[in-house]
């Protein structure tokens, strides 16, 4: 697994467990993006700027969505 794909779980998981994170912007708009929770996106994005912002990104959170949602912790 890449090194992309385990960091946006586990800030995926710090945010379902602490509503929080110290991640960077673009991991922890990865993260709102896999948890499909855009109440986690940093303050002042839109969910297209959002979107646009993860730029090469936007695959992982695929990659993550289709094949590694087994790992994201359910609150």
């Amino acid at each position: 697994m890449r090194w992309e794909i385990e960091k946006i779980i586990s800030v995926a998981n710090e945010l379902t467990a602490r509503g929080k994170t110290g991640a960077s912007t673009g991991e922890q708009i990865a993260a709102a993006f896999v948890l499909d929770r855009m109440e986690f996106l940093p303050e002042g994005y839109s969910v297209v700027e959002a979107w646009e912002r993860l730029d090469t990104w936007q695959n992982y959170v695929r990659i993550i969505q289709r094949d590694y949602q087994h790992l994201i912790q359910q609150k």
